[in-house]
């Protein structure tokens, strides 16, 4: 007998209750159209919400980057990985989010993890969103801290949790739910955080770039920067690249150049990826049509597809969940879909609540107008009857 023969019974168990998962294989870049196996389709589930992730000016950017410093970084930071690529990186971040100092991550998921375990600990607290990223719950989940998950965007439960006894507190929330494209109460939420004298943790990876008068993200859009200790933001969504940084005041970004292990036991991110980070950041600050176009298109699918009678909220973000219920039937409103040529991945718990499967619909600001009708042409042709008592 094999010693990984229960993994079959498990995978068996996933495919039952339709929660098995698999890759699908795309040829070229995350542009509006891509080929998935051997059809052309209408990528509606990318990230790439800028359209940022095949930009001639960001592809020269890392490629001359790897002419002149070449590809990799060497090393961790702390031992010889801190070029002047990333420190350079670093002061525009800080400077993008009104900060005094930022702090580059390899990704989202170091960011969190690293990030939340560092803050806290053994005596403290740390108060959660329900609905985190997996990479939030986890950070919670290795810090030892005593967690309080309170009801989404819930600010009464937060506040009741608060009042908890602790050495030291901290709130961390998601702005924009990467599932939903809900924005958090932020206001509310930065006020309770004062008032019990609580550290704040805002997790913009799907506002960076985005919402914002400059897009730096939903905290400037709010008015609250001065009231977070962390903010935290990617390079690998709507700036098209990969990594992701922290941004604080300097002497945040000092504590954890020295306690966050996922920065200090890693090699530093790659000098093009650097480079192309900084690339995508000058789009950002000079190219505002940009995002305007994103989230008119999203505008534009949410209308349609409420229009249709599916179960969609209004957008202010580039996520248009459509809210179907059942994995089972998710999965089969998704491969409908695709043989009509439109790729929208559907979502399942884990990664949601039990009961809450969707499809998880994204804008680019390459996507037109027409993409978008074809988009809806496929719903309407295909149109599953969606659980009721969602939203």
């Amino acid at each position: 007998m094999s010693t990984t023969d229960w993994m079959a019974a498990e995978l068996a168990h996933r495919e039952a209750v339709g929660l098995r998962r698999s890759l699908r294989w795309i040829t070229g870049a995350q542009e509006p159209w891509v080929t998935l196996g051997e059809r052309r389709v209408l990528m509606l589930c990318s990230n790439n919400y800028l359209g940022l992730a095949n930009h001639p000016a960001i592809i020269e950017a890392a490629n001359r980057a790897a002419r002149d410093g070449g590809f990799g970084a060497g090393a961790s930071r702390l031992i010889s990985g801190s070029m002047r690529a990333h420190r350079e990186l670093e002061e525009r971040l800080a400077a993008f989010k009104g900060t005094e100092a930022a702090l580059l991550f390899n990704s989202g998921y170091h960011a969190n993890v690293g990030v939340i375990a560092a803050l806290v600990g053994d005596g403290d607290l740390v108060c959660s969103d329900a609905l985190n990223h997996a990479s939030i719950i986890d950070g919670c989940r290795l810090s030892r801290a005593r967690l309080a998950v309170y009801p989404h965007a819930d600010t009464a439960a937060l506040d009741a949790a608060l009042r908890t006894p602790a050495r030291r507190k901290l709130v961390v929330t998601d702005s924009v739910f990467s599932m939903d494209g809900a924005l958090a109460p932020l206001s509310e939420i930065a006020a309770l955080a004062a008032r019990h004298g609580a550290m704040l943790m805002i997790d913009e990876a799907h506002a960076t770039g985005v919402l914002g008068d400059s897009g730096s993200g939903a905290v400037e859009q709010c008015g609250i920067a001065d009231a977070v200790t962390v903010h935290m933001g990617t390079l690998g969504k709507a700036l098209g690249g990969f990594g992701a940084f922290v941004a604080g005041s300097r002497r945040v970004i000092d504590f954890l150049v020295n306690t966050a292990r996922t920065f200090i036991f890693t090699t530093a991110l790659p000098p093009p990826i650097v480079a192309a980070a900084a690339a995508a950041l000058t789009i950002v600050e000079t190219e505002p049509e940009r995002r305007a176009r994103t989230l008119a298109r999203a505008r534009q699918l949410s209308r349609g597809l409420r229009q249709l009678g599916y179960r969609v909220p209004a957008t202010d973000t580039p996520i248009v969940p459509v809210w179907i219920g059942e994995p089972s039937a998710t999965m089969t409103l998704c491969e409908r879909l695709l043989e009509a040529g439109v790729f929208v991945q559907g979502i399942r718990p884990p990664t949601v609540p039990p009961g809450t499967a969707r499809l998880r619909a994204t804008t680019m600001t390459t996507h037109s107008e027409a993409d978008v009708d074809i988009a809806l042409t496929a719903f309407a042709q295909r149109t599953t009857q969606p659980r009721a008592g969602l939203g």
